[in-house]
């Protein structure tokens, strides 16, 4: 079996340029690589391809489970190609680590487009990242930016408390929602409603319409307490019905006037610059934790030292002085 030919940053500039996607799904994998000589060329591809970066709408997209999430991106993402976007849709699949995802599962999850020739699918394990994305998420959505995709679609594992990490890294932040429990309000996290910017409610169809009505006015209701009307953006709630294609052009059309309105006041570049600063400090303190945790000294002294800790014998502070000058001893004597 022959192998295959290890491209140069050169040949992924001309394969994207020439909008071959065999060659953006290696570069994808070489960025999602934790190879050291990947690691360097993943850098050295990204520098190049930076200058065709930044006009892809970026969609953040989380929900609350049972909502349909994949029937949504389904039927959102089609709905975009018919309208003669290109999109990528990043999937986070949280159930491997180990084999990178399941291309199968996405294309079973998302019939529709999977096989719409406009749009690209691509899972990626979480890897245990908090967040519900993987800790590549933000280099593989630039990938598809570069390649041309007008839109690219996030799409985490689901709302927790750390999913608002999903909105660090988009222009605009979906959060889908279920109607019809009778206690909407308790089955949604205080910070997503911080940091959504819109709330739509999915399944409002038959018998749940109503239910979606009353919980769409319960919704508005709290960001009103909580966000107010101050600033260029309040974050609306619609309903919708990914099942029968209702509401979801009007979904889109707010994600727009949302482009518009923060593009005018200079909002939308603001935002991505700050994200990028954040983007740079959180890679160093993953480095930073990584090496802390691989040093020698630091390593055996842990168990010892937590054991001590968990017993009240020594106090965090020490404790953490402590392994913090063993990691620095490691760092001058390595």
């Amino acid at each position: 079996m022959a192998t295959r030919k290890r491209l140069s940053v050169e040949d992924y500039v001309a394969g994207f340029r020439a909008g071959d996607r065999a060659v953006l799904a290696r570069a994808i994998t070489l960025v999602e690589s934790d190879a050291p000589r990947h690691v360097a060329l993943a850098q050295e591809v990204l520098t190049a391809l930076l200058p065709l970066t930044g006009r892809s709408r970026r969609v953040g997209i989380s929900g609350v489970p049972g909502v349909g999430k994949s029937t949504f991106i389904d039927a959102f993402g089609t709905l975009l190609t018919a309208q003669g976007k290109s999109v990528a849709v990043l999937a986070i699949d949280p159930s491997s680590s180990v084999t990178g995802g399941s291309i199968l599962g996405d294309k079973t999850r998302m019939a529709k487009l999977s096989r719409d020739e406009r749009a690209f699918i691509r899972p990626s394990p979480t890897s245990g990242t908090l967040g519900g994305v993987h800790r590549k998420t933000r280099e593989t959505m630039l990938l598809c930016e570069a390649f041309g995709f007008d839109v690219v679609l996030i799409e985490t594992v689901g709302v927790g408390q750390s999913e608002t990490v999903v909105a660090d890294m988009v222009d605009f932040y979906l959060v889908l929602m279920l109607a019809g429990a009778g206690d909407e309000l308790q089955g949604i996290k205080r910070g997503i409603l911080e940091v959504a910017d819109m709330l739509a409610i999915n399944k409002a169809d038959g018998e749940n319409e109503l239910y979606a009505k009353r919980a769409r006015v319960e919704y508005e209701t709290a960001l009103h307490l909580m966000r107010g009307h101050g600033g260029t953006w309040h974050p609306p709630v619609l309903t919708c019905s990914a099942l029968l294609g209702v509401g979801l052009p009007e979904l889109w059309d707010k994600i727009e006037e949302h482009r518009q309105k923060l593009s005018a006041t200079g909002e939308l570049e603001a935002r991505r610059q700050k994200q990028l600063v954040r983007w740079m400090w959180n890679m160093i303190e993953e480095r930073l934790m990584s090496e802390l945790h691989a040093a020698p000294g630091v390593r055996a002294l842990l168990p010892a030292l937590e054991r001590d800790l968990r017993a009240g014998q020594v106090t965090a502070t020490t404790a953490a002085t402590t392994i913090l000058n063993a990691f620095e001893h490691s760092r001058s004597h390595g």
